[in-house]
Order: C-alpha cells, then structure tokens, then sequence
C-alpha cells in the first residue's frame, strides 16, 4: 500500500512519531534518516523499481535533507572499506510500514472519544496531524495511564510477570548450547593491548535538569528536543591516551550511567550514553583491542534493551490483568504499543549506521509488543543493514551480535542465522583486499596477528548455526571451509566434538588442503586436538590421527607454538594409547623445551601436561616405569611451580591408590616427590600451607607398609623423621604410626627421642600417653614406666594459656582431660618393685599439688574426685578391664591388708585436700561454686563409697547439708538424687542407704 507522503526537508515523514512518553525520546523534526535515501514519494520502503542497489546504501543511509553526507559507519579513525554487493536490501522496518496508520486510527478514536470534530482517514494522510500535538496539552496516554495507576499493585504485578518471564526466557534454548557468558571472561583475558587508547565521551549540557519534576508536560517534552539536539551538533569530549584498565573502568563507568540515568528517568541520557558507545565500536585504531571492546559495549546494549523491554513490559500490567506468559500482540495496550514505536522511531533516526544498527538489535524483543511476525522480518533486515559496513572485522562483530540476539529471541529462526553466515564467507575475501592490508601496515601489526581477531565473533556464528543442525550445516559448509584456515578452525571451535571426532580423518584432508597463509596449521591441529579430548575418534583411525597431527607439532622451531600444541595431544596419547607413546610424546616435549631453557616460559602448559598423564595412569608402578616422567619433571625449575606439581602427584596418589605399597621404585620416587614440598617451608609460610602439606606427607605414610618386616618399616620412619623434621603433624603421624610396630625396643626408642621435637605441650603430653599405653600393650613395662614418668615429669611445664587455632585459650580444661585419660590407665599399670606401693600415683599427686592454679579455679577440685574415683577402683578385688597378658595390681597384690591400707591413706589426703577447698569457697560470692562442688563431692562418696562406714555416711550427710545451707542448690538436682537413694536402698545390700535417705532433708528457699 503506498503511503503517498512527501518527504521535506526537516519534516519527519510518520503519522504516528509522536506520543512523547516521559522516557520517549521525543523526535526532533528532521527527516529519518532510514528514509532520505529513497526517493521522493515512499512505497513503503521500496523506491520506484522495488529496490536499491545495495552499493548505493553505505553512502546514503547516513545523510540527511538539511546536513552533509556521511558515511553508513563512522569513519573518524576507521579506513572507508569498499561495500560488496550481496543482493538486494528490504524495505523500510515493518513497524514504520503496518502499525503508523493503525496508532495514527487509535490517537484518531481517542480524540474523537474527549468530543473533538477532527477526523483521519486511514486511507489518506495527505493532512498530517501534528506528532507532537496530543503530549503538548498533556492529554497523551501514558499521562493519563500515570493519573490512574495503582503504583504499588502495579510493581507486584510486574515483579511477578517478570519473573515468569525470566524463566521462560531461559527455557529458549537448551542448556547443550554454551551461552555468551561463557565466552566472555575468556575473550576479555585474551585480547589485551599496552597500547593506548582514546574514547569519545558525550558532555551533555545541564540545563534545565534542575526542577525537572515541576515542569509542565510541554515543557518537558521541549527540553528533551533541546537536548537531543545538543546531542546531534556534537558536544562530544575526546579522552585520549587512556590505558586498557582506563579504558576498561570508563566504561563500566558508563554503563553504571546508564542505568542511574534510567533509574532517575532520564531516558534521553540513556539513549544518548548508548549511542555513543555503540559508535565506539567503528573505532578500530587499536585493533588488537576489538575483540574486548565488543565484549564490553555489547555489556552496555544488553543493559539498555533489558531496561527498554521491562518498561514496556510493565506497561501492559494494570489492576486487572497481567500479561500471561506467551503473550501476543493482542495482549498489548495502546500504551505499551505506542512507547515501543516511539522507542523504534528514535532509533531509526540515528543517522550513523553502527550506532543505528547496534541499538535496535539490543530492543529487537520489544517487537513482540507490536506483531507476531516482527522479529521474523527484522533479522532479514538487520542482515542487510550489515552490508553496509565496509570493515570485515567490524561488520564480522556486528554479525556475532545479531546472531547472538536472534538466538536469544528466535532460536527458530535458522534462515537469518545462515543467511549472516553465508554473507560473512562472501565478504571473507576483503581480510586479503588492498585496504585492510593497508591498514595493518599502518598499525604495525602482520596478518598472523590480525587473524586471531576473528575467532570469538566466527565461532559463535558457526555455533548458533550448528546448534541441532550440524549435520546440514556441514554439508553446507564443507565446501567454504576447505579452502580457509580461519574458518576451518571455527567450524572445529564451534561444533559438537562428537561431530568432529567422528570425521577426524576428513577434517585432517581439510587441514592439509587448506590455505594457511596468516594461520598456520598447527592452529588447527590444536582445535581439532582439543575435540578429541572431549571425543572419541573410530578406534581403527586413532593411530593414524596421532601420526599425521605429530608430523606437523613436531616440526615446530617456536617453543610456545610447540608446547601450546603437545599439551593438547597430550591428553589423546595418554587417552588412548600405552606408557610407550607416552614416553616418547614426553621425550620429544623435553627435546623441544630445553634448549635455552624454554621451558622457563612455558610452565603452565608443562603443568597441564603433568596433570593429564597423572589423571589418567592411575597405577604409580606403570607411572614412574614411564623413563622419561622424572626428567619430565626435573623441567620445574622455579620452586612455586615444582611444589605445585609434586601437590598434584601426592594428591592422585592418595585418591588413586588403594593398597599399602612397598615398590622401592615408587617409594624412592615419592620421598623425592615429598622432600620437595617440605623443603618449600620456611618461615613466612602460612600455617594452611603447611596443613596441606603434612596432609599429603601423612597420606603417603600411610600407604607404606612391609608387612612383618619390622625393621624395614622402622627404617623409613626414621629416614622419614629425618626427611619432614620441619613439619610437626608429619613427626606426630609418624609415632603413631610407629607405635603400631612397638614391638622392637628400638621402636620406642625412635618415639622417646622423637616426642621432645615436638612443640606442641599437649601433643606431646598424649603422644607420651598413647606411646605408653602401646608400650603396655606389648608387655614393654620398663619403657611403658619411662613414658609415664616423662609425662608426669611435663605437667608443670603447661602454661596457662594456649594458642588454639589462632586464639589463646585457657589450658586447666584440657590439662583436666589429659589426667583423666592418665587416671583410666594408672588402674592397670603394675607397680615397680623398687619403687613402692602405686609410686606413679603419688608422683601425679605430687605434681598437681604444687601445680600454679587459678585463683577462681575449680579444676584442682575436680582433678582430687577422679583421684578419689581411681583409688576406689584400685582397691576392689578385681580390676574393671586388664591387658591381655600383663598382671595388674589386682594380682599382684591380691587384696593384701597393706595396700588397702596405703590406698586408704591416699583416699583420706585427697579427701582433706578438697574438704579444704570446701572451706574457701565460704564467702558470699563463692556459696554458689561451693554448693556445687559439694554436692559433686557427696555424688562422688554416693557412686564410689562404703556408706557403712560411720565417717563417711556422716561426711556424706554433712555435704548435703552445705550443698542447700545458703539456698544455692538446684532443687530439681536434689529431689531427683533423694529418689535415687531411696531406689538403691532397695536393692539387697543396700539396706543402709534407708537410714541415710531419712537423714537428708529437702529445703526449701525461703
């Protein structure tokens, strides 16, 4: 249907442009720039024949009626390329064709609806009415639907339509296709420069921001049409000289802009900050750059399009309703439609192609808002806007971009996506045209290096392409590919590994015939390397693909081209083939990378070869067969990197090795392995550091073991002890390991000598303690004697405050553990004949007694009852647990009258020694502690006692009275011992715990 309108100077030829939104970028009157190359009367986007030539468009897309031609992409730093023709373009964006006079009817109803006489015609528009006439009076839609709205049901209602939404955007694709954000961090770390570099930066002018909120709606509609102009007559800053981490920060800078410009609703300076960004990406002046470049501007166009879409979005949720999950145009208001072609009619004013371009591609979802086929017929559109860039590295970029939003919106679309593709192997010959070779020689930079550039842009194209189509796409590509390394090398970076993997012979006959003038084959080979890493070949073909991909690695004269390709094969030879192969891919690798000490430069790649061989020869025997390992290793000269590769080795040994191991080969190799990372500890490493280390030694350790051979095992804990002296939790595992063979006095000698090394106070209390108990176990009695008495003997050297983890702690609740742990195994030492009646016992009491305790301490107190519990147990006939094959007191003495009476004598010093304490805890603000320790004393004479002794049952009485005399007592705690008691007492030979209950009261507090 033609439109019939004349196109004039400074008139935009739209019906419908107007409906100034308070975001809408309110449309300055000048022609539209999609639309100055046509003719003077537009067919709805065709001129007079039908089409236009595609060479004529670059040239005419970006003038205007009343200002100077300028190019289809900024030229300001960029060399003009020449534009290829590739057909025929399509017309004018659908929206500008279908919906002007469907919005232009709607304003038409909505006026007629307030009682005007003015009327339109839908077939005629030769009176237009003026765009901007229904915001200047205040009476536009969206004013009206701001009066009404219920903001805040409004917000919960977009908030649950946005994340329904979320989720079906995410279901778009399936999660077998790599998203963009994978690509990302990788493309960012890789494209760098120490060049510098300059941006041009947008100095709007701030007039009129002031106040804003209290101007008429004319007034605001005004001020954005002087600020778009101020926008277009260039106010612009350059910033020159900036480094990449400058230039990096100023545009996340930039984008954090543009969403607090958004955010304070100034969506003119949102779109301003967009546009300029976007123009940077004609700017290829540090090309080696481009590539991050892209990554970061593109970051700037998701953020804009995802904001324009929400706005949108939240326009179409009222009160009533909210738009469903698929919805469709129909389900769209007025409202949402109207700000969505304003949004599409400012872009399409954009007068430079690549900013024009960019920007409607990042709100191509917002055509959904307006038909069911408008993305359908944007993308073909899009295609051919890219025509229009004469640069292949920019307009290659540009392709990424749409097909990347096209997956995004319309995964379905498969045509458009080819459609870039096949323009992009058209357009691929200009890389060896005059004017980008004239280009790199301004820059400095060769072909080999300009190459490179590609791959992040052409890999993502052949994935979308690719993606549940590789077999079609294949046979549509083949012929294309062969005769380009650069895009041979993307088909294999893109498509599935099991596709690759399976035609591995065909791809290597590609390789071959391709042309690799500026990207050498071994590139090639290290893609297609990298597919079968993750793929299997056909069996019979693996042999033959290792033969033919190492004839070219191995004529490699570069070190780092070389090892960048071996530590790939690496993984297939180890994958698929014996130590043998192995061997020699290992010995040809050391060939290449020890002269001029190559390897120094190339440690993360030697790394990884060390991790693949570890991950897949499980077996350490078949490992350190392999001849070539060791001196493969010897390569780690800096030690940083040395104790990360024996880290590596400890750790897949002690995951992957399940028995004990006695191989002299592996041990000899391992100690080795071992010595390296202790060696590393100095006194600036951390305290992590060393845990993780001790952890690996410990875990070798362990899986050392020669059987009955004692004195072999005892040999390498001592060349162990001699080897790891530095790390304390190794010499600790070490005597305990250790004392599992303590059957040889030389054994205990090793842990005698060894314990003292030690810093730790408790540790070596314990490890005296565990070394005596086993020492006991093995009927070593003397030496079992020796380990208590040095134990004894290291009591009072415990501080009082302890470093635990970090903290220092107090040490009475851990020296109290230790003793009672001592306390359980003094009831089965045998005493010495020289030495007297329980001489070890004594000794302790000794000890604790001139000890330095707390003044508010209890521990004493506690530490005298477990006394009073093992002397008890010590005079009983027969003894609650022996060691099997060494006779206890119990036997020794047999009940005899003077050890009762000793043991007696003991029990009523050690009783005197708390009733003492007792008497101190008299005062007012210890009655609590000592009504709590009371009544621990009586449960203690209760559970342990001869309450038939006279003493005694009136001691226990006397305890129970202090424990309730100042009302300190829990009541609850002494109901439920009374009822104990009286339960007892009724049990045969407890008939006296009767009288005992009648004798103890309950008070209650009064």
């Amino acid at each position: 249907m033609a439109c019939n309108l004349a196109v004039r100077s400074g008139q935009l030829p739209l019906t419908s442009m107007a409906s100034a939104e308070n975001e809408v970028c309110a449309v300055r009157s000048v022609a539209c720039p999609s639309q100055t190359w046509r003719p003077q009367k537009v067919q709805c986007g065709l001129s007079g024949a039908g089409q236009v030539p595609f060479t004529n468009m670059a040239a005419g897309m970006g003038s205007r009626a009343d200002g100077p031609r300028t190019s289809g992409h900024v030229t300001g730093k960029m060399a003009v390329f020449p534009c290829v023709s590739l057909g025929r373009v399509v017309g004018a964006p659908f929206y500008l064709q279908k919906f002007s006079s469907q919005v232009t009817e709607s304003k038409t109803k909505k006026v007629n609806r307030k009682g005007s006489t003015s009327s339109t015609s839908s077939s005629s528009s030769s009176s237009m009415v003026d765009p901007l006439s229904s915001v200047l009076d205040g009476t536009d839609p969206l004013s009206m639907f701001a009066a009404t709205a219920d903001p805040v049901a409004l917000a919960a209602a977009t908030d649950s339509s946005r994340r329904k939404r979320d989720r079906d955007d995410n279901s778009v694709v399936g999660s077998d296709f790599e998203p963009w954000a994978n690509k990302r961090g990788e493309i960012l770390a890789r494209y760098t420069t120490t060049e510098k570099l300059s941006i041009n930066l947008f100095m709007g002018s701030e007039k009129g921001k002031a106040g804003t909120a209290t101007l008429a709606m004319s007034e605001k509609v005004r001020t954005r049409l002087e600020e778009l102009d101020d926008f277009e007559e260039g106010s612009q800053k350059e910033l020159l000289n900036l480094t990449q981490q400058d230039y990096v920060n100023r545009i996340e800078e930039l984008n954090q802009s543009l969403k607090d410009a958004w955010a304070s609703d100034q969506k003119v300076k949102a779109l301003k900050i967009v546009i300029q960004c976007s123009k940077l990406l004609s700017d290829t002046s540090v090309i080696q750059f481009y590539p991050s470049k892209f990554v970061l501007i593109t970051d700037i166009l998701d953020t804009f399009g995802k904001l324009v879409y929400e706005r949108i979005f939240s326009m179409c949720v009222d009160n009533r309703s909210v738009l469903p999950d698929h919805f469709s145009p129909e389900n769209a208001n007025d409202t949402a439609k109207e700000t969505c072609l304003n949004w599409f009619f400012k872009i399409a004013s954009i007068r430079e192609l690549i900013p024009r371009f960019y920007v409607e591609a990042s709100i191509l979802k917002c055509n959904k808002f307006l038909s069911k086929t408008g993305i359908s017929e944007c993308l073909p559109r899009l295609t051919c806007m890219i025509r229009g860039i004469g640069d292949p590295l920019v307009s290659v970029y540009a392709r990424a971009y749409l097909c990347r939003v096209g997956m995004e919106v319309a995964p379905h679309l498969k045509e458009t996506l080819n459609k870039n593709f096949f323009d992009f192997l058209l357009t691929f010959k200009q890389i060896h045209g005059d004017t980008v070779q004239n280009q790199l020689v301004v820059q400095g930079v060769e072909l080999p290096s300009y190459l490179p550039l590609y791959p992040p842009a052409m890999d993502w194209i052949f994935q979308c392409i690719s993606y549940h189509a590789p077999e079609v796409t294949a046979g549509l590509t083949r012929g294309f590919v062969s005769c380009s390394a650069l895009l041979l090398n993307s088909v294999m970076s893109a498509f599935r590994a099991e596709f690759i993997a399976t035609r591995s012979m065909d791809f290597i006959g590609m390789i071959k015939e391709c042309d690799e003038s500026g990207f050498p084959k071994h590139l090639l080979f290290r893609s297609l390397g990298l597919n079968l890493a993750l793929a299997d070949p056909p069996e019979s073909d693996r042999l033959q693909i290792l033969n033919e991909a190492w004839k070219v690695i191995t004529k490699l004269k570069n070190p780092q081209d070389y090892i960048n390709c071996a530590e790939v094969w690496v993984e297939y030879t180890c994958k698929h083939f014996t130590k043998r192969e192995v061997n020699t891919v290992l010995a040809d690798v050391i060939k290449h990378m020890t002269p001029d000490r190559a390897f120094e430069d190339s440690y993360p790649q030697l790394q990884l070869i060390i991790k693949k061989v570890i991950a897949h020869f499980h077996d350490f025997s078949v490992l350190f067969s392999v001849e070539k390992f060791l001196p493969f290793l010897d390569m780690f000269q800096k030690e940083s990197v040395r104790v990360e590769v024996c880290k590596c080795i400890m750790d897949a040994f002690i995951k992957h090795q399940q028995e004990p191991t006695k191989d002299p080969v592996i041990l000899n190799a391992l100690l080795h392995v071992c010595k390296t990372m202790h060696d590393s500890v100095n006194a600036l490493t951390l305290e992590d550091e060393k845990r993780m280390l001790s952890h690996l030694i410990n875990g070798f350790i362990k899986m050392v073991s020669f059987g009955r051979d004692f004195e072999q095992q005892l040999s390498f804990y001592v060349e162990s002890r001699s080897m790891f002296c530095n790390l304390e939790p190794v010499l600790v595992q070490l005597i305990h390991y250790d004392s599992a063979t303590v059957a040889l006095p030389a054994c205990v000698a090793y842990c005698f000598i060894t314990i003292p090394s030690l810093a730790g106070i408790f540790t070596r209390l314990n490890l005296y303690l565990h070394s005596g108990q086993v020492a006991l176990a093995n009927q070593c009695l003397s030496q079992a004697d020796a380990f208590f008495k040095a134990a004894i003997s290291l009591i009072p050297e415990v501080p009082k405050m302890i470093n635990i983890d970090g903290k220092m702690r107090p040490s009475e609740s851990f020296l109290l553990e230790f003793l009672c742990n001592f306390f359980s195994t003094l009831l089965i030492v045998p005493d010495h004949p020289e030495h007297g009646v329980l001489f070890l016992v004594r000794e302790l009491l000794n000890v604790i007694q001139d000890y330095t305790w707390e003044d508010n301490s209890d521990e004493k107190i506690r530490i005298y009852t477990c006394v009073l519990h093992l002397l008890s147990a010590m005079s009983q006939e027969t003894y609650l647990y022996h060691i099997d094959k060494v006779d206890s007191n119990d036997s020794l003495y047999g009940g005899d009258s003077k050890f009762l009476a000793e043991n007696n004598k003991l029990c009523e010093t050690v009783m005197a020694q708390i009733l003492e304490h007792l008497k101190t805890l008299a005062k007012d603000e210890a009655l609590k502690r000592q009504s709590s320790l009371g009544l621990s004393f009586f449960n203690s004479i209760l559970a342990h006692g001869d309450l038939r002794n006279n003493k005694l049952n009136q001691l226990s009485v006397n305890l129970w009275h202090l424990a309730q005399r100042h009302g300190c007592a829990d009541t609850r705690t002494m109901v439920k011992t009374l009822e104990y008691i009286k339960k007892q007492s009724k049990q045969p030979d407890m008939t006296h715990l009767t009288e005992l209950a009648l004798r103890l009261p309950l008070q209650t507090r009064t």
